[in-house]
């Protein structure tokens, strides 16, 4: 922790104090004894957390002083309503509420927006999925949840894909000690003869799967299926699951040479 540093407001906050659980409990009786102080001294003995929890975030935004105030924020409301009767250390009960308010100020400031109609697509799906969890304590298949909300498997997976976080086009995916690999170097600018006649054989050699096979590369490659849904939707198991899609993916090597 003591090499992280970020300066706010001309602070160094490295060199902030921490405090112990037991100075938390003492403080936090003092605030409700009145004393206006133990309040302040919470919060600034409590700092060094939002940092820790910064150090996640720090390639997602460019200025890291701004996140940095807004989990302070969470802290701040974390620290108003903790109650030491909790029986959780002030850390535990924090932690949630600044790692909240950060992933709300990076959602609120990307500047790639899914629409409003996707975004409560997803929601529908998660809810619906606990829902169904608890009733028949078993994780629903996606064909499930896209028959009761009358919508396709398609829709749900893009809808599901939509809540993660984007990636930068420089994200770096490979590095061994020599140049870095980014993402970007791995998408092509454009088709070229290779890749149309790589598409062709491709085709053709899905062609000559089984109907079983197809279907599982489809589920788990298109969809976005596990294997132990689509284990569940042909009544096998993840085992034969695993065992078809691999030979099914050797076929297509071999075909395509």
């Amino acid at each position: 922790m003591s090499k992280y540093k970020v300066d706010i407001c001309g602070i160094n906050t490295s060199n902030l104090k921490v405090l112990s659980n037991e100075e938390n409990l003492a403080l936090f009786k003092q605030m409700k004894e009145g004393n206006s102080f133990a309040r302040e001294d919470l919060i600034n003995g409590n700092l060094k957390l939002v940092l820790s929890i910064l150090k996640k975030f720090n390639n997602k935004v460019d200025n890291l002083d701004d996140l940095f105030q807004v989990g302070c924020i969470g802290l701040v409301k974390a620290i108003d309503n903790f109650d030491p009767s909790y029986n959780v250390t002030l850390s535990t009960y924090a932690c949630p509420l600044i790692i909240g308010e950060m992933k709300r100020y990076i959602r609120d400031n990307i500047s790639l927006r899914i629409s409003r109609s996707v975004k409560d697509l997803a929601y529908k799906v998660n809810k619906l999925k606990d829902d169904l969890i608890k009733d028949n304590g078993k994780f629903p298949t996606d064909k499930e949840i896209a028959d009761i909300l009358g919508v396709s498997e398609y829709d749900i997976a893009n809808a599901l894909n939509s809540l993660k976080e984007p990636l930068s086009m420089y994200e770096p995916i490979y590095n061994d000690g020599g140049d870095t690999i980014y993402l970007c170097d791995q998408i092509a600018s454009k088709e070229d003869e290779y890749d149309r006649c790589l598409k062709l054989a491709l085709e053709k050699a899905m062609e000559r799967l089984k109907t079983r096979e197809l279907r599982i590369l489809k589920d788990r490659f298109l969809i976005g299926k596990t294997q132990m849904e689509i284990a569940g939707e042909l009544g096998i198991s993840q085992a034969q699951i695993s065992r078809i899609e691999k030979n099914a993916i050797t076929n297509i090597k071999k075909l395509i040479k």
